[in-house]
């Protein structure tokens, strides 16, 4: 009796799975497009809610905002990419012509670019205030900016506000920058570029860099250390 039930079970299964439509399977698959305007609409409500922003239709307009503007570098850079590819393909092995015709390429794509960024901060002051459009600069760039220059003071405490402006200053110059970028890697190139500056601006000062590194593990550890120590203490009081 339990064969015939085994059977029976399965047979219902295949009707099942026959009686679903194939038209009817791919349109549960989301379409690319559609993906995309949920990530970037996920990504900037993210960065949205650190604003601190309470009227629900001004947080629905600064999300369409910077929303739009991963949209619209995303343009940029997709088209630049195919630019280029079709160039190299109709320059065949004539290096020198590919390489003038790249570069007019992106010289206007980072026009296009140049413009795209003025309009967006142009709009983002219009509903924010400017503590809150660094907010969103930061956010579109990982924070990087303000980690980075935290991450000189604890390295080198004993820096004059005059050098501390010029970090921060190079520092903010790479976010204007970062922002624009295609991708998590590209963003991160522009800092790194901006970190270099940094350091020869702070070698020519006088600073040993690797020895302040090496300075900063140590007194981590120390501090690393104290901290297990006083919970142990703790622990057996």
């Amino acid at each position: 009796m339990k064969r015939p039930m085994k059977i029976f079970i399965l047979g219902i299964t295949l009707i099942i799975s026959t009686a679903i439509p194939a038209s009817q399977e791919s349109k549960t698959a989301e379409d690319p497009e559609a993906a995309y305007t949920r990530v970037i609409n996920q990504r900037a409500q993210k960065i949205v809610n650190t604003l601190g922003i309470t009227d629900t239709a001004k947080v629905l307009r600064v999300r369409n905002i910077i929303a739009g503007q991963y949209r619209s570098l995303r343009d940029i850079h997709d088209s630049l990419d195919d630019r280029i590819k079709a160039a190299k393909e109709k320059a065949g092995d004539d290096k020198k012509s590919a390489k003038a015709e790249e570069k007019s390429i992106r010289d206007k794509a980072k026009a296009q670019q140049d413009k795209l960024h003025k309009e967006y901060l142009k709009k983002l002051v219009v509903e924010l205030s400017p503590e809150q459009v660094d907010k969103v600069k930061d956010g579109m760039t990982y924070g990087v900016c303000l980690v980075t220059y935290n991450q000189y003071l604890k390295m080198l405490p004993d820096l004059s506000d005059k050098q501390k402006e010029k970090i921060m200053a190079l520092l903010v110059e790479a976010r204007e920058n970062a922002m624009d970028a295609g991708s998590s890697n590209e963003k991160h190139k522009w800092f790194r570029k901006y970190k270099g500056k940094i350091n020869n601006y702070l070698s020519s000062a006088g600073y040993d860099l690797k020895k302040a590194e090496q300075d900063l593990r140590q007194r981590q550890k120390a501090a690393s250390a104290e901290k297990q120590s006083q919970a142990q203490e703790t622990q057996t009081k």
